[in-house]
């Protein structure tokens, strides 16, 4: 297996490190993040100049990357600034469009990649908790289209969006994978209504409500009742984004955290001298390299077979929950009383890695997943297909 990168995605990253150490500071990113809209839609657009949006398309659909790569490389360098344009959303969309759209569909990734619009994914339900097949967001078929009903929760950015891909059940039982379709729906569709608020850690999100929401044959993405595929597939490169940002966010902190301890001093010294806290910073530092190798795997088994590209998937989102949530902790109380303080920016990256393992599966849903799809039924020469899939 081949680490090195390409010399277009050094480029990239040497590119995205740059400009969000310049213009992307702390005092910027607060500024952002509790505005109005959530987040900069100018600063969206130099996003797309940069080619950041790009990077997460292939150029057959007008991007110029597209690989778990890709993916992973604009996102760790979006965690350590904790960048709040809606990246990950414009990805899944993005992605089920590139998927499952016919070419009609497709134009409008074109503005997306440029930065000039917005997409949202609404699949997400009140009672759905982290399982994807269970849809009860309804389609009925009428005589010259669709009529959606349903809610959909926690929508990112939602407010902000021109266009949405919903999920919605044409078929089979709430909880089956067979009979999902997903839908192209514009914003101004009579019958949609949004509600929207700020999240925890910046940003926003919506409640989306479809009461009899009227769209039109050609709003069907994809094949009738054959949704799930496209809806795992999109949302497996949302697992790997978010992997990747809670990589990138661990190492900013472990690096604030590392500077503080050489920093602070007491009875004369710099605390980072002292050996307790030299072994807990040796363990972070051992627990980093995990998430590191979890996303690299997860990145580069993304374009593979279905079980191992999901294994691996869940392994790395596994893996960024556990360690964030400790790495969090350890930093605050490494920094103490001022760790928890709205001014430092150590206490936003906290938030955010632990709001990162609530966003598509936390690490006890992975966890057993991963251990489900290690169960995989036999292939026809009695190999498990993980096995196989892992050959």
């Amino acid at each position: 297996m081949n680490f090195e990168l390409t010399e277009e995605q050094r480029m990239l990253a040497d590119t995205l490190s740059r400009f969000v150490a310049q213009e992307y500071g702390f005092a910027a990113r607060e500024r952002i993040a509790r505005s109005p809209e959530g987040f900069d839609r100018a600063m969206w657009r130099r996003f797309g100049e940069l080619g950041a949006i790009g990077a997460l398309f292939a150029p057959e659909h007008g991007g110029f990357g597209g690989t778990g790569d890709d993916i992973a490389i604009v996102f760790e360098h979006l965690g350590r600034a904790l960048v709040a344009e809606p990246f990950l959303s414009a990805l899944v969309a993005g992605r089920a469009i590139a998927l499952a759209g016919n070419a009609r569909q497709r134009v409008c990734l074109t503005p997306l990649i440029d930065g000039e619009t917005v997409l949202a994914f609404a699949h997400g339900e009140p009672d759905s908790r982290y399982e994807l097949s269970r849809v009860a967001t309804t389609a009925t078929q009428t005589s010259d289209g669709w009529r959606l009903n349903g809610t959909k929760a926690v929508v990112l950015f939602g407010e902000a969006a021109e266009g949405f891909v919903i999920s919605a059940r044409t078929s089979g039982a709430v909880d089956a994978e067979r009979g999902i379709t997903l839908f192209c729906v514009p914003r101004d569709t009579a019958g949609l209504t949004l509600r929207g608020y700020a999240l925890i850690d910046g940003g926003r999100g919506a409640e989306l409500v479809l009461r009899d929401a009227t769209l039109p044959a050609e709003a069907l993405l994809g094949q009738l009742d054959d949704g799930f595929d496209t809806l795992e597939a999109a949302l497996g490169c949302g697992v790997l984004a978010l992997s990747a940002e809670a990589l990138g966010a661990m190492e900013a902190t472990f690096a604030a955290t590392l500077d503080y301890l050489r920093t602070r001093r007491q009875f004369g010294t710099p605390i980072g001298s002292f050996q307790a806290l030299q072994h807990r910073m040796a363990d972070a530092a051992i627990d980093l390299e995990q998430v590191r190798s979890a996303v690299i795997n997860a990145a580069s088994a993304l374009e593979g077979p279905r079980i191992a590209r999901e294994r691996a998937l869940s392994a790395a989102k596994y893996t960024v929950g556990r360690v964030g949530t400790h790495l969090s902790r350890e930093a605050v109380q490494l920094h103490g009383g001022i760790g928890m303080t709205w001014e430092l920016p150590l206490s936003h990256y906290a938030k955010r890695l632990v709001m990162i393992d609530h966003q598509l599966g936390d690490e006890d849903h992975h966890l057993a997943r991963y251990i489900a799809l290690g169960r995989a039924p036999c292939t026809a020469d009695g190999v498990s297909e993980a096995t196989a899939c892992s050959r």
